[in-house]
């Protein structure tokens, strides 16, 4: 083991009496709360009425923890369902199978709803939560360090994690410090929150562009993450299940980027094709 390493958590649980209090849900409700105080006082200064973003995640962040479970458990169909296994291992979310990209497919399109349902214009909504979901996810995905689950190969670094002998994968029982995937995902989440804002106020995105722009450079980061991490991961017909969700969102968020950009000089062109408006005392027949 090197000189310097980052240690893992010696226990992943705590005890308020008869509560357990879980250090991968304490990441994820710090993520929450995090992404709506970020929100709601983004949307505030641009003008918005205090108290939307609170209205809006009542419906936004329950569909959002209800697609991350589906979403790990339809990818991992197998370590539920079939002979000798429990299916009320679904309901075991604090043991961890929380599936981002289906947390924030899931949520998006609960806040289209309300946004839809309510008349409350969403593009603003949408300016708001991107750089703040960047955060959350940055703060989230933590909980992978106290369930000792998302690393790289064996690492000698000084900031490379401890993984205990029961969590790392057959092969790799000689080595006791790895890459630690999470915090360079930690990192480039914060750098995407810090980009997405710079670019909002740079060149006065729309709420569109700005969501989508995020979910681009989120999905990548995630998926470049995901392929090179060495534990246990749900695969859909050999390829990891997260990949192909992230190169999903990649492609539909540049999708909306490449048609929003046709569909601004389309519009740019008609405009400087329109004939000047005449003028009063114009002696032009």
């Amino acid at each position: 083991m090197p000189l310097a390493y980052l240690p893992s958590p010696s226990s992943a649980v705590w005890h308020l009496g008869p509560l357990p209090v879980r250090g991968y849900a304490l990441c994820m409700v710090a993520g929450v709360l995090m992404a709506l105080w970020l929100s709601g006082r983004r949307y505030r200064k641009a003008g918005g009425r205090p108290g939307t973003i609170l209205d809006l995640a009542t419906i936004a962040v329950p569909a959002g923890l209800i697609g991350a479970r589906v979403f790990s458990v339809l990818s991992d169909f197998h370590r539920y369902f079939g002979p000798g296994r429990d299916w009320t291992d679904t309901l075991r979310v604090w043991e961890g199978g929380m599936g981002i990209a289906g947390a924030v497919a899931a949520g998006a399109l609960a806040a289209w709803a309300y946004c839809r349902w309510t008349g409350l214009d969403i593009g603003p909504v949408a300016l708001a939560a991107a750089p703040a979901l960047a955060v959350a996810q940055a703060i989230s995905v933590w909980g992978n360090w106290f369930s000792q689950t998302l690393y790289g190969q064996p690492s000698g670094l000084p900031w490379a994690v401890a993984i205990g002998p029961q969590h790392r994968v057959a092969g790799y029982q000689a080595s006791a410090t790895f890459q630690p995937l999470f915090l360079y995902e930690s990192a480039l989440d914060l750098l995407i929150a810090v980009g997405v804002s710079y670019l909002i106020h740079r060149y006065l995105l729309t709420g569109g562009r700005a969501f989508a722009l995020y979910a681009a450079l989120w999905a990548a980061a995630a998926a470049a993450i995901e392929m090179i991490r060495i534990d246990y991961s749900a695969r859909l017909d050999g390829l990891r299940s997260n990949v192909l969700a992230m190169l999903a969102i990649l492609v539909l968020a540049i999708g909306y980027l490449a048609t929003d950009a046709r569909r601004r000089r389309r519009r740019a062109s008609l405009q400087r094709q329109e004939p000047p408006a005449a003028t009063v005392g114009d002696s032009r027949p």
